[in-house]
């Protein structure tokens, strides 16, 4: 049985245990079904890339939201105060990621973090335009795009 599909399950019947099918009960749910599929694991030799994968994902998801604030407390101050900071530039980024949907997650990724926007994919999609708010340093605003938002795509999808 899909791991995934068990935990939700797991979840549910949480939740009707409690007699509360709430939102809030059902997430309880969720996390203590994770854990005792991670506790349980090694007794019933389940596959641990369930898990691999439900860091990966959860790490992803903690490295944007932080992005998501640290930009917007950038592109905010820059609009607060009187002097203009960004330096603004059209930026062409080399794409490891190969499937469409990691392709459209990153330049999605890209797109909602404020500073940046995602232009264009090129016809074989090797090659993402975007633009960035704050470009100093081109090489250094790829190789941070390429080594945090591109890996961690990458890496949920491995």
């Amino acid at each position: 049985m899909n791991m995934f599909i068990l935990n939700i399950a797991l979840a549910i019947i949480w939740a009707a245990l409690w007699g509360s099918p709430t939102l809030l009960m059902v997430a309880t749910g969720y996390v203590l079904g994770f854990m005792t599929l991670w506790f349980a694991a090694p007794v019933f030799g389940l596959n641990n890339a369930y898990f691999l994968r439900s860091w990966r994902i959860l790490r992803l998801i903690m490295f944007f939201l932080y992005e998501l604030v640290m930009s917007s407390l950038r592109v905010a101050y820059d609009v607060l105060t009187p002097n203009d900071y960004s330096t603004p530039a059209i930026l062409d980024m080399p794409l490891d990621v190969n499937s469409d949907f990691e392709i459209l997650l990153v330049t999605n990724l890209i797109s909602i973090t404020p500073g940046t926007l995602s232009l264009d994919v090129s016809d074989d999609r090797k090659t993402l335009t975007f633009h960035a708010m704050y470009a100093e340093d081109p090489d250094a605003v790829i190789a941070e795009l390429k080594n945090g938002m591109e890996r961690l795509v990458r890496e949920v999808f491995e």
